[in-house]
């Protein structure tokens, strides 16, 4: 297998620029620690796809379905996972309850639009991230 290489630039709040480059045997947790890296930096903002649950005007005016991608992108952005462990995390993030056929169900329409790729059996799906989101989401912190 040929080396991969990861490419990350980034601008913090006083404008440096930061260029972080990998190249090698890429792994989850490898990548993982590089995105680790540019949250540390700042490259990842509060805008948007992170928000607290204390901010009950936008807990109001935000679906279940919106904050089962918004947990989806942030929690799991390259790892594979299940519906219940979005129903946990959503739980916990939220502090309300969703049900695992309402998740299930969401994860599908994911699936089903690209968002997601899925795999396994009907009892034991496992989603992930589809290739074409994960190098969005790069692009985006590459931008900033």
């Amino acid at each position: 297998m040929p080396a991969r290489k990861i490419r990350v630039e980034l601008f913090d709040s006083e404008g440096n620029r930061y260029t972080i480059a990998f190249e090698g045997q890429i792994t989850r947790e490898k990548t993982v620690r590089l995105l680790d890296m540019v949250e540390l930096l700042g490259g990842v903002t509060n805008q948007g796809a992170n928000f607290s649950s204390s901010d009950s005007n936008l807990n109001l005016n935000v679906s279940k379905y919106e904050k089962v991608k918004m947990i989806t992108q942030r929690n799991f952005p390259i790892a594979w996972f299940s519906s219940k462990e979005i129903q946990n995390a959503f739980e916990q993030e939220f502090k309300e309850p969703i049900g695992l056929s309402t998740v299930a169900t969401y994860l599908s329409r994911f699936a089903s639009k690209g968002v997601l790729t899925r795999s396994g059996n009907s009892n034991s799906l496992k989603y992930k991230m589809a290739r074409v989101q994960v190098e969005a989401r790069l692009e985006e912190v590459k931008i900033r």
